[in-house]
């Protein structure tokens, strides 16, 4: 899924679906902007609240939309109630507690943080400050001793031995870009991650692939499962949950906004919830006996009901769940266990 300006450049030709919903204030990324820049791509505006639930309905449409070999994945964050006070009341670096509602410490943060065994960092994908965030977690939690692997949603599972060999040091950076079909498949621009990717790397912190191959959850949408090739197949998770009836509700009202041709919303809803419990999956199985960080988009963490809680289904470990914000949001506190302002 892409997050951008002009929905209907990053939906595939003939699709038949037009996506202009007037996403002006919201710079646009698509996969031509990509290549003209020589594979760089500027960092976007992040909206303000209502901005933020018209790109949730753009955002969750163009992942279903895009045909194979589509734009990278962005599950965009959900409609938060304008009714709360604005966070741009607490200065950038402010770390607010869900529990409280008060100001914490970083220092605080991770004491409770080491408490869990998951660690949910989310982010706005064209976001630096959001990824300096998560590596500033992720070298608290390793420096602190603590056995320490790594999910991202930004790699799909057949990818893993690359991963592995990415993260024993045996990779340089343009066979891993390679390797990965980085600029094919998740198409943001790789300086973002680097500095996590080199981390993990020189630290040699186990790194795990999360998602599926971006082109089945599209496929899913038009078709259901099972239409699906023996391959394909082979990717989705053992237990699909579609009863979680906030998040159903979010993803209904998503559908309903635009006029799907020839899609039921059960199809749309069961990729939806494919594409979250295969990265639950994911983590639960790679897990093991230490702890992860997973880093996904916000929209993955909010309100706990995508990835967090189809984790804790399987495992029942404790787990907390950081949701990068910018100073001029109104945000309802529990959309996540901790708010940080990033800017």
């Amino acid at each position: 899924m892409v997050c951008g300006e002009d929905i209907s450049e990053a939906v595939s030709p003939g699709v038949g679906v037009h996506a202009a919903i007037g996403l002006s204030r919201w710079r646009a990324m698509v996969p031509d902007q990509i290549m003209r820049a020589g594979m760089k791509m500027q960092a976007g505006k992040q909206p303000g609240p209502k901005m933020r639930w018209r790109a949730a309905a753009a955002g969750l449409m163009v992942m279903f939309l895009a045909a194979g070999g589509g734009v990278g994945g962005c599950a965009m964050p959900l409609k938060l109630d304008s009714g709360k006070a604005p966070v741009k009341a607490f200065a950038p670096g402010t770390i607010l507690s869900a529990r409280t509602g008060a100001a914490v410490s970083f220092d605080e943060l991770m004491a409770d943080v080491r408490t869990a065994r998951v660690a949910y960092v989310g982010e706005m994908h064209t976001s630096a400050r959001h990824h300096e965030i998560q590596l500033k977690v992720i070298r608290a939690l390793h420096d602190g001793g603590i056995r320490l692997a790594v999910g991202m949603e930004m790699f799909d599972r057949s990818y893993q031995t690359v991963l592995e060999r990415w993260a024993a040091g045996g990779l340089d950076e343009e066979t891993f870009l390679r390797r990965t079909h980085w600029y094919a498949n998740w198409r943001f621009d790789y300086g973002l991650y680097r500095s996590i990717l080199d981390y993990i790397r020189t630290e040699k912190i186990p790194l795990v692939a999360l998602n599926v191959p971006f082109s089945i959850p599209p496929k899913i949408r038009v078709g259901g499962t099972e239409y699906l090739t023996e391959d394909e197949k082979g990717y989705l998770p053992g237990e699909v949950d579609t009863r979680i009836s906030a998040h159903r509700r979010y993803v209904e009202d998503v559908f309903k906004q635009h006029p799907f041709k020839n899609v039921r919303f059960e199809d749309f809803y069961l990729a939806q919830c494919v594409w979250e419990d295969a990265m639950a999956e994911a983590a639960a199985i790679h897990l093991g006996d230490g702890m992860m960080v997973v880093l996904a988009g916000n929209g993955h963490i909010q309100y706990k009901y995508g990835i967090p809680e189809r984790v804790f289904k399987r495992n029942g470990l404790p787990y907390r769940t950081i949701y990068p914000v910018t100073a001029d949001e109104a945000i309802d506190l529990s959309v996540a266990d901790y708010l940080w302002v990033a800017d």
